[in-house]
């Protein structure tokens, strides 16, 4: 079975994305941040030991986007938090073992990806942390049925999304994979990529 691995990503318009960064360091300079942020991570994440898929929000407008390589798979986020979007790209794939990821994540490596794909060899979930509490990665090795609570009451965007994540996954044998971090604020941007302006 293919492994696939999905991307969730939103148009890159002034004020729909990245926003909280952009009240920093302008919308129009965070929306130019992540559309360029998103390309090097697509090329870079092209790898012929999974399938690349976008998770595109919002719907219509991403999937006709010329925004991004026409090439690649595109399925729409749907409705609902961040875990309702999530557990649908979990669900839409192909058979077999799926990650998904941020676009937002400067740090990751075609090996990161591969590390995850190689835990759920032996594992039920893979997370990826990040130092907020968050995480950038989430896997399934889906040999079984999602399970119906699956990202119930998240604290999104706070230090306990992961732990929150992980009470939603009983009886699931889970591994971690390495702490990357994703870029929220200008801080976050400084310290990821030093030579970027954050000012």
């Amino acid at each position: 079975m293919r492994r696939t691995l999905v991307v969730m990503l939103k148009e890159p318009r002034p004020g729909r994305v990245k926003t909280r960064l952009g009240r920093e360091i302008g919308m129009v300079d965070a929306a130019w941040w992540f559309r360029h942020q998103t390309r090097r991570l697509l090329r870079r994440l092209r790898d012929p030991r999974w399938d690349l898929v976008l998770a595109v929000s919002p719907d219509r407008e991403g999937l006709r986007s010329r925004v991004w390589p026409h090439d690649l798979a595109r399925m729409p986020q749907g409705r609902g938090d961040l875990g309702h979007r999530m557990a649908r790209a979990l669900r839409s794939a192909q058979p077999g073992p799926v990650c998904v990821i941020g676009a937002d994540i400067p740090g990751i490596e075609p090996k990161h990806v591969a590390d995850a794909f190689a835990a759920l060899g032996a594992q039920d979930a893979v997370f990826g942390p990040a130092p907020d509490g968050g995480y950038w990665l989430v896997g399934l090795a889906r040999r079984r049925a999602l399970p119906p609570g699956l990202f119930d009451s998240v604290r999104w965007s706070t230090k306990h999304a992961l732990a929150d994540t992980l009470a939603t996954l009983p009886g699931h044998r889970i591994a971690r994979t390495r702490t990357l971090r994703d870029i929220d604020s200008a801080d976050d941007l400084r310290m990821t990529a030093p030579g970027v302006r954050a000012t």
